[in-house]
Parts: C-alpha cells; sequence; structure tokens
C-alpha cells in the first residue's frame, strides 16, 4: 500500500522568489464601459474576525449571522509617474514609447530616475496601440510600517486602447485611490510572497513520516527511505530537503467585504502588533493573505470569476 504524494508538484521548482515585488505575468479579459486600472496594491496589516449576514440564497447558513476570518490590507493612494505603450508583432508586445510626469514627488524620484530626455510624439503610436499601462509608485511613507524606497509596478488599463490612453494622460502625474479601481463586493486574485522559513528538512517541507528510531534505518530517522531507484538517478517528486516560504503565490478570488475611509474604526489602542497605526484607507478580505505583516501584496481583478458568487453584508468587526 503506497501512501499519497506529500505536496503538489504545481509548485516546483520550491525556490525563493527574485523580489517581494511580484510582477503580474496574468491580466484578466473583461470588457469595461470605462477605461480603469485593473490593480492596485497594498500593504497586510493584521488578520482579524468579522461578523457576517450570509445572504446567499442557496448556503445552509442563508439568512444567519457567522463569524469569518477576515485580513486588513492598509492601501495608500498610488502616484502614476508614468505611461507605457504596447504594439503588438505575431502575438508579443512591443514597448513603443513611455511617457513621464513632469512633476514627480523627492521622495519618489530620489530613488527611481524617471525622466524623458526628448518628450514623444503619442499621434504617430496611436494606430499601433494595442494595451495601455500605466506606471504605478506605491508611497510607503505615508504608512507606519518603516519603509522609504516605493515599489514600482506596472499595471495594465483595461478597456478600449484609445480611451485608456486618453484616460491615463489625464491621471498622469497624480494621485489614485483604492475606490477608483475597486468597489466593495468584489472579487479580486493576490498576488505576493509568503513568509519565509528558510532551508527545512523534508519532515517539515513535505510532512515525511518520521521513521523508527531504534532499527530498520541507518544514518537518521528524519529523511525519506528511499530517493528512487537506480535508473533514473533521481526522480523529481520524491521529497528533498530545500527552501521552504517565501515562494510567490496567487490566491483567486478574495472577496471585499468593505472599503474603510476612516482608520479610526479598525486600529487598535497601542497600535497593531508588528505593523502600527493604519494611517490610510484600508479594505478588509475575506480569508487570510500571504506574509507577514508590512508585506507588500498586489491585488488584481479576477482572472477567472467564481459562477455563483457568495453575498455577504458586514455587521461588525472583531478586532
Amino acid at each position: 500500500m503506497s501512501s499519497p504524494r506529500r505536496g503538489s508538484m504545481g509548485f516546483y521548482p520550491r525556490v525563493r522568489a527574485r523580489s517581494i515585488r511580484v510582477t503580474v505575468k496574468t491580466w484578466p479579459k473583461i470588457n469595461l464601459s470605462e477605461p480603469k486600472l485593473l490593480g492596485f496594491v497594498g500593504y497586510k496589516a493584521f488578520m482579524c474576525s468579522a461578523l457576517l449576514l450570509d445572504s446567499y440564497e442557496k448556503s445552509p447558513t442563508y439568512g444567519k449571522e457567522v463569524v469569518k476570518a477576515c485580513t486588513v490590507l492598509e492601501v495608500p493612494p498610488l502616484f502614476i509617474a508614468g505611461i507605457k505603450l504596447y504594439g503588438s508583432n505575431q502575438g508579443r508586445l512591443i514597448n513603443l514609447t513611455t511617457i513621464y510626469a513632469e512633476k514627480i514627488p523627492d521622495k519618489i524620484s530620489k530613488h527611481y530616475a524617471f525622466k524623458n530626455k526628448i518628450p514623444p510624439n503619442i499621434d504617430q503610436f496611436k494606430d499601433r496601440i494595442t494595451e495601455v499601462r500605466v506606471i504605478a509608485c506605491t508611497q510607503p511613507y505615508l504608512t507606519t510600517i518603516g519603509k522609504k524606497k516605493p515599489e514600482v509596478f506596472e499595471i495594465k488599463v483595461g478597456g478600449d486602447p484609445i480611451k485608456a490612453l486618453e484616460y491615463t494622460q489625464n491621471i498622469l502625474g497624480k494621485e489614485i485611490s483604492i475606490e477608483e479601481v475597486f468597489n466593495e463586493g468584489d472579487y479580486i486574485d493576490i498576488i505576493g510572497v509568503t513568509k519565509g522559513k528558510g532551508f527545512q528538512g523534508v519532515v517539515k517541507r513535505f510532512g515525511v513520516k518520521i521513521l523508527p528510531k531504534w532499527h530498520k534505518h541507518r544514518k537518521g530517522y528524519r529523511k525519506v527511505g528511499s530517493i528512487g531507484p537506480i535508473k533514473p538517478t533521481l526522480m523529481r517528486f520524491v521529497p528533498r530537503a530545500g527552501q521552504m516560504g517565501f515562494h510567490r503565490r496567487t490566491i483567486y478570488n478574495k472577496k471585499i467585504i468593505m472599503i474603510g475611509k476612516d482608520p479610526s474604526i479598525i486600529n487598535k489602542k497601542g497600535g497593531i502588533p508588528h505593523y502600527g497605526i493604519i494611517k490610510n484607507r484600508f479594505i478588509l478580505l475575506l480569508g487570510d493573505v500571504m506574509g507577514p505583516p508590512k508585506r507588500v501584496i498586489f491585488l488584481r481583478f479576477p482572472v477567472r470569476p467564481p459562477k455563483h458568487p457568495r453575498v455577504y453584508k458586514l455587521i461588525q468587526i472583531i478586532k
């Protein structure tokens, strides 16, 4: 009788993420009547419980009050520092030109050199534009996490490319808030880096059963019994020791329960442990979020939205 495989092969190789600042590989294909950013950025603050009213008719707890675990993310406004225009060539994106804002705050410009030597003429690229993205900078200095250097993300703008270009020209050099991107009740995907746990053995990394300590083994008991046959010499699905945690992960379809403007209703007396005081807008997400407090999290429109979305109404936040 064989035991089931420990650990999913869908996450191989289990290596460290390149950076805490993730890069979005896939953008949703949605039809928007008006152009809008397809993502936003926040910082994980803490987890709490929330008293919710289940309003989903097919749920066994329909019409009842339920307590669910939730995560609070602080979402300070993003500064739009530039615009990137892309064309297509045989299915591949080609960078046509980049436009930067004339005035960029000193707290951002001292870390990144956003400047055009010669301002480009956009009219010559209008017939070739297939995708419009913005260069958005976070503003961690508006928070209490103690970070000064902002993160820079490329965020795609949904909608018609020509209308998206006009929209980005209006917001270039300005700040954009979370309400301009998401609404309460929306489903989103979150992308981030998990909590790092260093180099670990097979027992903690894969849950391998510990061998008997008295006989039938040699040179250790917190190890696998066999790493495979003679040929092939090494089978890649055999549990091995290595890096655990600090992996790039994506969690699909997280529901936004609340978008808060007043941080006083969520702050704790003396500050939030391991985070500090929330000073900006925040969102309340249903469920957990990867990473420790202060970890940067990217929020994106869902690439595969749920067919039967659940409906919850917030009654009370239990700190």
